[in-house]
Formats: C-alpha cells, structure tokens, sequence
C-alpha cells in the first residue's frame, strides 16, 4: 500500500537536515509517493532525487539539473529565449555598474526580479520589486545583493489582471498528457501581484507557448505555467514556470481535473492519464489576498461592489479556507503577517 505525502518546509540553510526529515519519513512510509509543493522544499528534493528514490520513496519532480532551470529566473528566461517562447525583455547584471549602464536604455517603470523568487520572498519580503526609475533600480540592486541573492532586470509587461492566463498541465516525455487553462481576474496586489482571483476557462494562444516551453525543458510532470497578454502586441508573454503543484491545482480539482490523482494514478499505478472534459465558468478565489484589496478596486471606474462579489456567488472553491479542516487557513493567517513585517523591513530599509 503505498501513501502519500507533501514534504514540509525546511529553510534553505538546512537542507542535509530538510533530507533526513524526509528519509526517516521513508523509513516509516516506505514506498510512499513525495509530492513538494512549495519553491523551498522542490529544489533540494530535486537535488536529492536518487538518494530519496534509493531510500524506496517515490519523487513527483524532475531532477536538480531540470529543476534549477524552471526555479532559476536567469536560466528560464535564457530559455524560453531559446526556445522560441515570447517573454520580457531579461538583463542578468553582475554588479552595480552594468545595473547604471542597463538603466540609460531601460524603460521605467520596470521589475527587479530576483533568480529564486522564494528566497527574496523570505528575505525581502516580496515576491519581486517595481522601480520606476535607476536611482530606485539601483537600491533595490544592492539590496538583494548584500543579501546574497542573483536578480535580473526586466521589462514590465503594461496591462492589467485581465491579461493573466495560467497553463497547467501534466507533461510525460514530451507530451501533453492532460491540459487545463484559466484567466486571473484579480490580483494581489492588483495589476502586479499574485492572482487572488481567477476563473477557469479555455484559452488556446498560451497552449502552444506552454507546449513549447516545457518542451524545451525536457519537463515530465504537473506544472503551473503563467503568462500575461501584452496589450502593445496582443501576444502572451512567459513570466514564470512551476514545476510543483501549488494553489491553483485546486480550481483544476473543482473543475474536474484532479491533477494530485492524477500523479498518483500514474507514478504509484502506472494508469497513464489522459484528456478529459472540465467545467469553465468556475472561480478560484484566494480571501486573504482578495480582501486586502477590496477598497482599489471599488474606487475604479464602473467597479462595483457586485461586481466584486461576483466569484463569491457564482460556483467557485477557496484557495485555503475550507471549514472542514480550518488549519491551513489558520496557517496562511500567520504566513501573511510575517510577510507584512517583511514588507515594513524591506521598505525602512530602502529609504
């Protein structure tokens, strides 16, 4: 009998004792199947791949090599690059000085994204920072590196939530096994943020892309592929690939696409999935971030407040909140606190 678990999260410091937390687990659920399903614990799983695998657990990721190109924004953009996948424009500077010269022909307002976006989270406190001029591009520049931490510089992508779409899917040797697609329709924080709203639905143009770039990731697996339409051309630009599960798996569970199962029918029984219907129309609506943010967009044009409850009454599924099990929702409770805190640190720090 064979069980399953989702590795916990371990600081990246300690990653030799994240391993052995999870190989003792091997030794009291042998044979079980090792879901990671957050940035922090995907990378050193990946890395230690085989000596989990040798221990008897069953690891739903790629290896280190393939996983460190999908976690690392300086090499997934390098190939998407490569691979013929539009994406923003991406500049990998190393030290202060090419940060000045990049600025005299970027365009502001513009992002400073850092290599892995976890760690800047952690320690900065946000998942990735504006700068809407050099003097601010180059504070946020030495901000990350005192901490130690790999950016780039990137075009901002203009537009708003609306241009949000996410590709997720379940890849096995090349080959789309099984596809679902839906559009963000709130953020947070709105325009740039994390989506707390989203809504399923087909849409065809960030397929082929989505294709294309796992591809050529040589990516086997579920994965979260996010792109956003850039109104200058009208063509859906890359921002970002996971390649673990994440929250938004559940709106694919609520539509009838159970990603999770799906993994475990397939590594653990060897029932390889395949495509099948789902609903469209149906709303993933994330609490905590959505009404943060409740008073901007009452204040747009035409915004009401029905129009806000809309993916409350229509068919949808929390991201967290389930009154059946009220702990993770507890948890993401703290989570957002700490956040916040980093947030206030980050911003005394930057002046």
């Amino acid at each position: 009998m064979c069980g399953t678990f989702c590795a916990p999260r371990i600081p990246d410091k300690d990653e030799a004792g994240f391993v052995e937390v999870l190989l003792e687990a091997s030794r009291r659920h042998p044979y079980s199947l090792l879901v990671p399903a957050a940035d922090s614990a995907l990378g050193p799983i990946a890395r230690s791949k085989l000596i989990l695998e040798d221990a008897g657990l069953i690891v739903a990721t790629m290896d280190g090599e393939t996983t460190d190109v999908l976690l690392n924004k300086v090499k997934t953009f390098a190939l998407a690059r490569s691979a013929g996948v539009p994406s923003p424009a991406t500049y990998a500077p190393e030290n202060e000085d090419e940060v000045r010269e990049l600025c005299t022909s970027l365009t502001f307002p513009a992002v400073l994204k850092p290599a892995l976006s976890h760690l800047y989270r952690q320690l900065v406190g946000e998942k990735w920072t504006q700068v809407d001029h050099p003097e601010q591009a180059i504070r946020a520049y030495s901000v990350a590196r005192s901490l130690s931490l790999e950016v780039v510089l990137q075009e901002l992508i203009p537009g708003d939530e609306l241009c949000g779409a996410v590709y997720n899917s379940y890849f096995w040797n090349g080959e789309p096994l099984v596809e679902f697609t839906s559009r963000k329709l709130r953020n947070s924080p709105p325009d740039t943020g994390s989506p707390s709203v989203v809504r399923s639905e087909w849409i065809p143009e960030v397929v082929e892309y989505g294709r294309r770039m796992l591809r050529a990731a040589k990516f086997s697996g579920y994965s979260c592929t996010e792109f956003k339409r850039d109104p200058r051309d009208g063509e859906y630009k890359l921002m970002e690939v996971n390649g673990r599960h994440n929250l938004s798996s559940l709106l694919a569970t609520r539509c009838g696409v159970n990603f999770p199962w799906l993994q475990y029918q397939h590594l653990v029984g060897g029932h390889v999935p395949e495509q099948g219907d789902y609903q469209s129309g149906i709303y993933w609506v994330d609490v905590t971030r959505d009404v943060q943010n409740v008073r901007h967009y009452l204040r747009r044009p035409g915004y009401s407040l029905a129009d806000f409850l809309e993916p409350y009454r229509r068919p949808h599924i929390f991201a967290v909140l389930d009154r059946h099990d009220l702990g993770p929702a507890a948890g993401r409770g703290v989570d957002t606190v700490r956040v916040a805190a980093g947030r206030v640190r980050s911003k005394f720090s930057r002046g």
